[in-house]
């Protein structure tokens, strides 16, 4: 009898990785003149430690060796053709040289690809680019472990922020706080490491940049969160599990602190992009950050929601997702939560439904329900289940939440 294995899922890395893994290479380029194929990159978060392995009196949670796409002199051509500010400088008196030119070196930059494992997302596959350079040594030499050695920007393709509610203010390069310490920690290592060898690093600036990363942003929440012309440099554990649950609830937790910042007093969750899009249809006056996609997140979203001082909490679903809720589950993916067809059945039974003992057999919600809308009675055993739902979604809330009903054709077929 043969057996399957299942094999397990490959873990990826973040964008934050990718950034501080093509930074690493390139100041390595500039200390040594080597380009180097692999980089071995300090993964968050880092903990008070001592020893051989410590740098700042910390150390890294691990470790991942990662592959160099792309090494060389000079500033990255996007960064040539749209400098930041904090280069202009240096082009305007010719230090910095282009990235096919041999100079002596005062910058470098590098790309690593980044790889989404087995849970891949819109950045997965995108080149990220970081660009060092080396800054003219101020009156105070700076040591390796403080805090202004290594000064990080964003360039073309990372996005600004616009909006307040996102762990960054107003106007900064979205690289969040976690890959902006990934960043500190490992150049500030490597340059420690090579001082110790006898050649001692002046200051870094160092621009992230990501070649069509105002077009990958479209396909992400970015634009949502009031982040715009790129994407997201992200990452708390500078890994990315397969299908993680944290990921999703971070995202839910910042889609809501986003929408309380910029003053939203409804609050719209969904369970998907087509359920998010009705409930926009029947919500046109509401901004868009008033909108939110919980996924299989029931209890964990609308507790959230719950706790925040919005006026009206809105869920929005499709029928199976409706009756798992009325079931009581907390969290409604297919993989860990069965819709129970029988209890489904019992209470279509007591609604008057003739249809339930077929509502008993049926293998899908959706069966089930063009059954009820096929049955005189139907309706009233949408609202019996919606009822359901209703008081599941306020006791994870703790206060009412509105609720609609959608078919999967667009109609609207209950609103509580």
């Amino acid at each position: 009898m043969s057996r399957t294995v299942t094999q397990p899922l490959r873990e990826g890395f973040t964008t934050g990785t990718a950034a501080t893994g093509a930074a690493l290479a390139a100041l390595i380029l500039l200390r040594t003149g080597r380009a180097p194929q692999n980089v071995d990159v300090p993964l968050p978060p880092f903990m008070p430690a001592a020893g051989e392995d410590s740098f700042s009196g910390r150390c890294a949670r691990d470790r991942r060796v990662l592959p160099v796409s792309h090494c060389a002199p000079g500033l990255a051509r996007e960064l040539l053709e749209r400098p930041v500010p904090e280069l202009e400088s240096y082009l305007m008196s010719g230090q910095t040289p282009g990235p096919d030119e041999n100079a002596a070196l005062k910058a470098a930059h590098a790309s690593i690809r980044k790889d989404g494992g087995d849970d891949p997302d819109a950045t997965s596959g995108a080149l990220i680019t970081a660009s060092v350079v080396l800054r003219d040594c101020p009156a105070r030499p700076l040591p390796p472990d403080d805090q202004d050695f290594t000064h990080i920007e964003g360039g073309p393709g990372v996005g600004r922020v616009t909006m307040p509610g996102l762990p960054l203010p107003v106007g900064a390069a979205a690289i969040n706080p976690a890959p902006r310490e990934q960043l500190r920690f490992a150049l500030g290592r490597e340059a420690a490491r090579l001082a110790a060898l006898g050649a001692p690093c002046p200051p870094l600036t160092v621009i992230v940049s990501v070649p069509r990363g105002a077009d990958i942003a479209r396909h992400t929440f970015n634009p949502r969160l009031g982040i715009v012309d790129g994407i997201s440099i992200l990452g708390t554990q500078g890994t990315v599990r397969p299908y993680s649950h944290a990921a999703w609830r971070a995202t839910i937790e910042q889609g809501l602190r986003v929408a309380l910042a910029t003053g939203c007093r409804t609050v719209c969750l969904s369970t998907g992009r087509r359920s998010e899009k009705l409930l926009m249809a029947r919500y046109p006056d509401l901004a868009p950050q008033c909108f939110i996609q919980a996924a299989d997140f029931a209890e964990f979203s609308l507790r959230e929601a719950g706790s925040l001082p919005f006026e009206r909490l809105v869920w929005g679903c499709f029928f199976g997702k409706l009756a798992k809720l009325a079931q009581g589950h907390a969290y409604t993916h297919a993989r860990d939560a069965d819709l129970d067809m029988a209890a489904l059945a019992e209470l279509c039974r007591k609604a008057g439904a003739a249809c339930a003992p077929a509502v008993a057999a049926c293998v899908t919600a959706a069966h089930a329900l063009e059954l009820l809308l096929a049955d005189p009675a139907g309706a009233d055993a949408l609202a019996v289940v919606a009822r359901l739902a209703a008081q599941t979604a306020r006791n994870f809330a703790g206060r009412p939440v509105a609720l609609h009903l959608f078919h999967t054709d667009g109609r609207e077929l209950l609103a509580l």
